[in-house]
């Protein structure tokens, strides 16, 4: 009776420890093999400036609207990458405003990006262009960068 009562207990709970059995070792297995972070690796932006473009980048430039003339500025700086590794397509932030502290670029702070960010301090330039109505000098403000510590895949 006893021999038959396991027997009848065997065959109703096998089924869901087989399950619980591969639910835990799927999970334990997910937390030992990990593909490797690819975190977004923040990168600080120093001596921000601006020069004009030269002649043959600034030829034909209109803002994005497509009908009004624009000014061509290459914004220039130094970024630094405090890690070691190699940081990818880090985006560049920021504000820029003219001389009556309108902003140039409304509701837009993404500016453009760093294809590569090698370890250490190196430099950077990003051409932007400035509706030609706006009063110069520009102001550049709150600048900073973000990017991978792998390639993204395209």
């Amino acid at each position: 009776m006893v021999r038959s009562n396991y027997s009848q207990l065997r065959k109703q709970y096998s089924l869901p420890l087989k399950v619980v059995f591969i639910s835990c070792l799927i999970t334990f297995l997910s937390w030992v093999i990990t593909p490797p972070a690819q975190a977004l690796t923040q990168i600080k932006l120093s001596d921000i400036s601006y020069k004009e473009c030269p002649p043959e980048l600034a030829q034909g430039a209109v803002i994005s609207s497509g009908s009004a003339s624009a000014n061509c500025f290459i914004v220039i700086g130094k970024a630094e990458n405090g890690t070691n590794k190699t940081v990818y397509d880090a985006d560049i932030f920021g504000r820029i405003y003219d001389a009556n502290n309108d902003s140039v670029m409304q509701n837009r702070t993404r500016l453009g990006s760093i294809a590569e960010v090698p370890p250490g301090t190196s430099d950077f330039e990003l051409r932007i262009s400035v509706p030609a109505n706006q009063p110069l000098p520009l102001k550049l403000k709150q600048f900073k960068a973000a990017g991978f510590s792998g390639q993204v895949r395209r």
